[in-house]
């Protein structure tokens, strides 16, 4: 039906005959003339219909989003009204014939990023026709291609794992699907293919990928979704190195090809307990020039009981984050700064404006500045390297907790004063502890999952001290986001029995759960490692995008509903029979 794309016609076409089909964009009747803009996923081109011509009158009937076809002669325009920043901009297509494929009814939304999201995925089909999110649904495509293009050519071979499988705790509630003939029963959708993909390594398939489809019933955020994608990544006889090298290699890789961007090699690596200490976060963003400073030492000995008292407690600390240009920052945004801390935890923010830091404390201005001597301020303002016009924030209390409310703080004031430098900004985190401890249960849960092999080789180290044991675990930050977590794996069971037993989980549950592997671990299980990336991440990442749902073709809301559809849906009495399902409303 086309001889061309809209956005490739260009300078070179100029006096040929071409055809073009797409969406009318935009028309202009300016009385003598009719100009369309005529729109397909290739680009934008200008059409003009001029009086007289055979193509006038079908022309004068189009509106917005009609589908047509249209042909004509390729000119150049005028040079005043050239468009450079237009593939297009140079020339116009000087129609004769036009062809009306199909009319539109009046358009529901207004086609641009000021229709609210609910409308937006209501009628996505539309939304989905705009510049930007053609844009941004091809570098999706052209990731995943990237994707197979590298790992099929480094000796990875592409496995499919189950969709309807069994319920395993992984951190997050399960999709249940109720089985028909087999009645009382269900299985589940898996929130990852983690046990069958160490099922295929124990199987000797060597290295595996898999672009997977996951699901978890979980609340929902800008970079959550209910069903989402995961590259999964396998490998034998590996350790973390190796399985780090292959994942890096990969990343660089595939942001050459889809957007032409060479990533630093080899990546900066931070342990976990670096990161925390440095950035208060497990996936800083090292595009801000800012760290955290414990300045434990230098006001231990001051007479100030908010410093003093958590600089000299074990597990506590006193952060300093030195804010570049923060002495701007008015009474009323250093307020708005602590209450955003205290969401956190936070149960206020100290502050110091650096008026002149060749002055001493005579150059401070800050409440909390009459209890510094000489001593103090001169350690902190060497260790945070302070100037004039920054301003220093303070937090203080328990270690993990300041260093976390701290991190957010760091990223809040780079993104208010727009300190990042750099477009790209890649790090390993590892050395993940362990475990943590869950207050609320009184018990341990995996910092990543039940599956991720220890630092320690013995069952029994592990059992003796299990919150100060490190894992084999790591993660791949990019620009603040983790858009990868692997580990290695236990491969023996009895050290997979210890660590079910540390996690609360007897021995008569982990058979009813894991029992298929825990036998498939007796057999022989080599050494193994892998990692799983969000693709929905790391496409936001790529096209620039807060939100997840914007790369995304079909995406759900944050309430997990589908307005395009209106899932999910009543099901009906007969259906509901068939799976011997009775269903309780909510006031029931």
């Amino acid at each position: 039906m086309r001889s061309h794309l809209c956005g490739e016609v260009n300078e070179t076409l100029v006096g040929q005959s071409v055809t073009l089909c797409g969406w009318v964009d935009g028309r202009r009747d300016l009385g003598g003339l009719i100009f369309i803009s005529l729109r397909d996923h290739a680009g934008i081109i200008q059409v003009v219909v001029e009086p007289g011509s055979e193509a006038f009158e079908g022309a004068e009937r189009l509106r917005n989003e009609y589908c047509v076809r249209l042909k004509g002669t390729v000119r150049m325009r005028p040079e005043s009204q050239w468009n450079e920043s237009m593939a297009t901009g140079k020339v116009e297509l000087v129609a004769d014939e036009v062809e009306l494929l199909n009319a539109s009814a009046p358009i529901p939304l207004l086609m641009t990023d000021e229709d609210g999201e609910e409308v937006r995925l209501r009628y996505r089909y539309l939304d989905l026709r705009r510049s930007r999110m053609q844009r941004n649904m091809r570098i999706r495509a052209k990731l995943n291609q990237a994707i197979h293009k590298h790992l099929d050519g480094n000796g990875f071979s592409e496995f499919e794992t189950p969709i309807l499988t069994k319920a395993t705790p992984e951190g997050a509630r399960d999709y249940l699907v109720p089985s028909r003939v087999h009645p009382g029963q269900f299985f589940a959708l898996p929130q990852s293919p983690q046990l069958f993909k160490q099922l295929l390594m124990m199987a000797g398939m060597d290295r595996y990928y898999q672009i997977a489809r996951c699901f978890r019933d979980e609340d929902l955020r800008a970079d959550r979704q209910p069903e989402f994608t995961q590259l999964d990544m396998e490998l034998s006889f590996v350790e973390e190195p190796e399985v780090q090298a292959s994942a890096e290699g990969l990343v660089k890789a595939v942001f050459k090809d889809v957007l032409d961007v060479e990533l630093p090699s080899p990546f900066p690596r931070l342990t976990w307990q670096e990161a925390m200490e440095t950035y208060g976060s497990d996936k800083p963003d090292l595009r801000y020039p800012m760290q955290l400073h414990s300045v434990d030492e230098h006001v231990a000995h001051i007479d100030f009981r908010v410093f003093a008292g958590p600089a000299n407690a074990a597990g506590q600390r006193v952060a300093a984050l030195r804010v570049p240009g923060g002495a701007q920052f008015s009474r009323k945004q250093i307020d708005e700064l602590a209450a955003f801390t205290g969401r956190y935890g936070a149960r206020g923010l100290a502050w110091i404006k650096v008026n002149d830091v060749d002055a001493g404390i005579e150059g401070l201005q800050s409440p909390i500045a009459k209890f510094l001597d000489d001593k103090a301020w001169g350690g902190i303002a060497e260790q945070t390297g302070v100037q004039s016009g920054d301003i220093l924030l303070f937090g203080a209390g328990e270690w993990l907790q300041t260093s976390t409310f701290m991190g957010h703080l760091l990223v809040r004031c780079g993104e208010d004063l727009q300190l990042a430098s750099g477009d790209w900004a890649p790090l390993w985190v590892t050395d993940f502890p362990m475990f943590e401890w869950d207050e609320d249960s009184g018990r341990y849960t995996a910092m990543h999952h039940p599956f991720t092999a220890p630092q320690s080789d013995s069952a029994d180290a592990l059992k003796a001290n299990p919150g100060e044991a490190l894992s084999k675990g790591y993660d791949i930050v990019l620009n603040g986001a983790e858009i990868g977590g692997g580990s290695i794996r236990i491969h023996k069971p009895e050290m997979q029995q210890a660590v079910f037993q540390l996690l609360g989980i007897g021995e008569e549950e982990a058979q009813a759960k894991f029992g298929f592997l825990l036998e498939a671990l007796k057999y022989g299980c080599p050494p193994h490692g892998g990692i799983a990336f969000g693709l929905d991440r790391v496409a936001a990442l790529m096209a620039g995008e807060p939100s997840i749902r914007d790369v995304i073709a079909f995406p759900k809301t944050t309430t997990a509903q589908c307005p395009l559809t209106d899932a999910p849906s009543p099901i009906s009495d007969n259906q509901l029979d068939e799976l011997h399902i009775g269903v309780k409303t909510k006031s029931e």
